[in-house]
């Protein structure tokens, strides 16, 4: 029997490329046509043909608090009356931008923009013009948007196309990309000394979530900056994921090392379209109008946006005991999946840090993108449906973390462990 969600696809598929407006989107890698959205609120999810789903992307990342949050919700729709965009300063800007700063320690000056991938392509533009150089050195399986430079060795759905790098993508651009395995220093360090006064930065997710979710070992961070250090380049943090998903100022505020550039999105802007790259005022100071480095945006600031990320920041300020319960949460699921697991003698591999979370279908450990790649694509997919079909919406694809919102609470987990535990047992008894 045909679903709406089944026919609104073929009907995209005629308009759209792929009928997705972003390709993980299109469940390739997991089998079957994707669900369409209808409305979302709290911890769940509800498609267009009514069914419901306890919601573990959170719109990939920015809903800490869960969906259309009350308060959120309540400043957007009093913003409304006051206009849609303005192509103009608004105070809105400048009291968001002013909370950014004093909550991320490393960032004395902010440009909003209007995604990640916007933040990470300026960030990269502008520490060229800092430093000079040409070479940029990102790793394998970090995904830092879909500028040109980044799709070279990418994560995220990228990783699942079949193509680690895209077509379009220009020789001479490959050429300034240098790629370094995560979590390996000496890797590194070679790149550093076989290419010696020539890498302008360095650009690393601190905890990766595009090759599914990925921690950095004891000192590796410390690590790039000691590098960094030592060769004159840039160290870039690209926390468009983790900035205030770990913490309230960000991951650089768990691990004690600070960037010199930092880009930011999805949270700060509450779930509505935003990004932002910041950092030192001398860096920053060389951004247009300020300095030489041109870099624009019709609807930077726009004042829906950045009131929906205030009302976001504030409520995380208000509330900082949020990181605790999140991890309480992500703790929950990660040892009652992993009992469940030992139940059926499978040792596949769960990573876990705080609210984001990934269930690895291979037996190593997982600490780059080839450990990653180890993972059982199949055994994903079959996991995948399974919960979908329970009311467990999951990221479609292994090469994605999931993000557990203060929505959740003890009846979602109970659900989500009793559809996972069914789920593996029909998989694998």
């Amino acid at each position: 029997m045909g679903t709406l969600s089944n026919t609104y696809f073929e009907k995209a598929k005629t308009l759209i490329p792929g009928g997705v407006n972003s390709p993980v989107r299109a469940f390739k890698s997991v089998g079957g046509n994707p669900v369409f959205i209808q409305s979302a609120k709290g911890a769940y999810l509800k498609d267009v043909d009514g069914n419901e789903y306890v919601d573990l992307i959170g719109s990939w990342g920015p809903m800490l608090f869960g969906q259309a949050h009350p308060l959120i919700e309540s400043a957007v729709r009093e913003a409304l009356a006051d206009g849609f965009s303005f192509g103009a300063p608004s105070l809105k800007e400048v009291l968001i931008a002013e909370k950014i700063v004093s909550m991320i320690p490393s960032i004395e000056k902010v440009r909003l923009v209007n995604s990640g991938t916007e933040a990470t392509m300026a960030a990269i533009r502008l520490a060229r013009a800092y430093t000079k150089r040409d070479k940029i050195i990102k790793f394998e399986g970090c995904y830092h948007g879909h500028g040109d430079s980044f799709l070279i060795a990418a994560g995220s759905g990228v990783a699942t196309l079949g193509t680690p790098d895209s077509p379009g993508v220009t020789v001479s651009t490959a050429r300034d990309t240098l790629t370094a395995v995560y979590n390996d220093l000496d890797s590194l360090r070679n790149l550093f000394d076989s290419n010696p006064g020539a890498v302008a930065a360095v650009i690393v997710e601190p905890v990766v979530g595009n090759m599914g979710l990925v921690i950095p070992t004891e000192g590796y961070l410390a690590g790039l900056r000691a590098l960094c250090d030592q060769h004159g380049a840039l160290l870039i943090f690209d926390e468009v994921m983790t900035g205030f998903r770990q913490s309230a100022s960000g991951y650089q505020g768990v691990c004690g090392v600070q960037p010199d550039l930092t880009t930011l999105g999805k949270i700060i802007g509450g779930g509505l379209p935003v990004g932002a790259y910041g950092g030192k005022a001398e860096i920053m100071d060389m951004i247009a109008p300020a300095g030489p480095v041109y870099q624009a945006g019709t609807l930077s600031g726009n004042p829906l946006a950045t009131t929906a990320g205030l009302a976001m920041l504030n409520l995380i300020t208000e509330d900082p005991d949020v990181y605790i319960r999140l991890a309480e949460k992500g703790n929950a699921l990660a040892s009652g999946i992993k009992s469940q697991l030992e139940k059926l003698g499978k040792r596949f591999t769960i990573n876990q840090l705080g609210s984001m979370f990934t269930l690895f279908f291979t037996e190593n450990a997982v600490n780059n993108f080839n450990d990653a790649k180890t993972a059982d694509l199949n055994l994903f997919g079959q996991y995948f449906q399974g919960m979908l079909r329970r009311g467990i919406y999951l990221p479609p694809s292994q090469f994605e973390s999931w993000f557990i919102s203060d929505a959740i609470g003890d009846a979602e987990i109970a659900k989500i462990l009793a559809a996972s535990e069914a789920t593996l047992e029909e998989m694998f008894s």
